[in-house]
């Protein structure tokens, strides 16, 4: 008896904790900046990029929907971990990519940084 209430009772819980992770919300760019603070996925295409080699930290960014200045969500890849994802100002310019992580907000434009490859899918 109860090996098979474990057998019920065990599924149950697996679902249960990995409800938070199917529920997560998917968002496009300009809907990003109503969810700060929170943990989502955005996507949107990449409009404009910029490996800043000779500025502190060195990041890249990816800019999502339109163009620097006038972005409206940046995808944050700091220096020390650009190793992780190749050239993404090259690889991933021009395409269709979601990002997931926790949605911050830099001087009135929502970002997400990506410490993994595996945060951006294309």
């Amino acid at each position: 008896m109860k090996s098979a209430r474990f057998l019920i009772v065990t599924p149950l819980v697996v679902a249960l904790g990995l409800c938070p992770l199917l529920a997560q919300k998917k968002l496009s760019a300009s809907e990003a900046k109503d969810h700060i603070g929170e943990t989502a996925t955005v996507c949107g295409d990449v409009a404009s990029t910029r490996y800043a080699a000779s500025t502190k930290g060195q990041p890249t960014f990816l800019n999502l929907d339109k163009p620097y200045p006038s972005q409206i969500f940046t995808v944050l890849i700091w220096g020390s971990n650009k190793h992780k994802f190749g050239a993404p100002e090259k690889e991933l310019n021009g395409k269709r990519i979601c990002v997931t992580g926790k949605i911050t907000e830099y001087r009135g434009t929502p970002e997400i940084v990506a410490d993994e490859p595996g945060q951006i899918a294309k």
